[in-house]
């Protein structure tokens, strides 16, 4: 599958300029996610550009490397360590960091796409998926207008494919705005859940839905999000 690059960039364009006009004390004020400022949600996005960046540089190079050395614990000490940035510095430093991202993504030509990269145990096309989920879920994290209403209606039909695996076996989740339908697992029907297709993505994310999602039986509880690495024993 071509891996979605324009729809990345224009995301970063977007983010762009949704913090074009942040202050300081905006960016010390809390996000949408708990014990996170918006400094922490900034810092996140601008490391995580990097962090891709790298695996595409070596991956490219027909390298495997980690996203980071030190792990989750490294990631987090990044965040921490930067996140109390004045508006300026984190404006500079994501918009160099995603146009790094998307410099390495223009080297690519479309054998490259399928090369390993330790990230989801999957590909460098994962990766794209990856941080186009990062960049929108995440603006609506910093709660400064962007909503799951304003996500691009492919961004959420793909939303839902990963994050199908939260629901328990044998539910259904139906679009009732794009005519789709998702089934978890090979039981016997359970749970239906509709709504609009926004909508469910957000639920499915653990965001709020502008309307929530229904069910006859009540929404079924989400359980984690799915694993890093994924567990699918079977993925080359």
């Amino acid at each position: 599958m071509q891996p979605p690059v324009a729809a990345v960039i224009e995301a970063h364009g977007t983010l762009g300029r949704l913090v074009a006009g942040l202050n300081d004390q905006q960016v010390a004020e809390a996000s949408a996610l708990p014990g996170w400022s918006r400094g922490h949600v900034l810092a996140h996005l601008t490391d995580n550009a990097r962090m891709f960046a790298r695996l595409a540089e070596h991956a490219l190079r027909g390298e495997l490397v980690a996203g980071y050395d030190g792990g989750v614990d490294e990631r987090n000490a990044i965040i921490e360590a930067t996140a109390g940035r004045s508006a300026a510095e984190h404006r500079a430093e994501l918009a160099a960091h995603a146009a790094g991202l998307e410099a390495a993504w223009a080297r690519a030509v479309e054998m490259d796409w399928g090369r390993p990269v330790t990230f989801r145990n999957a590909d460098l096309a994962a990766t794209v998926f990856a941080r186009w989920r990062e960049a929108w879920i995440h603006m609506v994290d910093l709660e400064l207008g962007v909503r799951p209403d304003d996500w691009p209606e492919d961004l959420a039909v793909h939303a839902i494919d990963f994050l199908l695996g939260r629901v328990p076996a044998g539910t259904r989740v139906r679009a009732e705005d794009v005519r789709r339908q998702w089934s978890v697992g090979d039981g016997p029907p359970g749970t239906v859940v509709t709504g609009r297709v926004r909508d469910l993505a957000a639920w499915l994310a653990g965001r709020t839905p502008a309307v929530s999602p229904v069910s006859a039986e009540g929404l079924p509880a989400l359980g984690p999000w799915p694993p890093h690495p994924p567990q699918r024993p079977d993925r080359v």
